[in-house]
């Protein structure tokens, strides 16, 4: 994994959780990605650095603007591609999940502006 799709992984896996936790800790990251805490600090040490994320006094996590955007331009990224893969090539859900996880960090923006025109 490249240092791009390693940070589009964790902002959107940053973005997912706190939607449905409404925090984000560490320890919640390495669960999720099946990470070692020591990876994810290195990555969140990376990420806040870069101005992705802030982190309170409690150790909770929170995207900055520019950290939303991205992770939301990830998770939408990975969500027409999984329905695309699914609705138009009929594709099953846990096989389009995982191949939309990786094509989500590679495809253009032509390609991918296409799909989502594609119904």
């Amino acid at each position: 994994m490249d240092a791009k799709e390693s940070k589009e992984m964790y902002l959107k896996t940053i973005l997912l959780l706190h939607k449905e936790n409404n925090f984000v800790r560490g320890i919640d990251i390495a669960k999720e990605l099946d990470y070692t805490k020591a990876s994810v600090s290195k990555a969140l040490s990376n990420l806040k650095e870069d101005g992705y994320i802030s982190i309170d006094d409690k150790k909770m996590i929170h995207l900055t603007k520019i950290g939303l955007e991205k992770a939301s331009d990830v998770l939408t990224r990975f969500d027409v591609i999984t329905q695309f893969l699914m609705k138009t090539l009929h594709i099953d859900e846990e096989t389009a999940n995982l191949d939309a996880c990786r094509i989500e960090h590679v495809i253009s923006d032509d390609v991918f502006e296409a799909m989502k025109k594609y119904k």
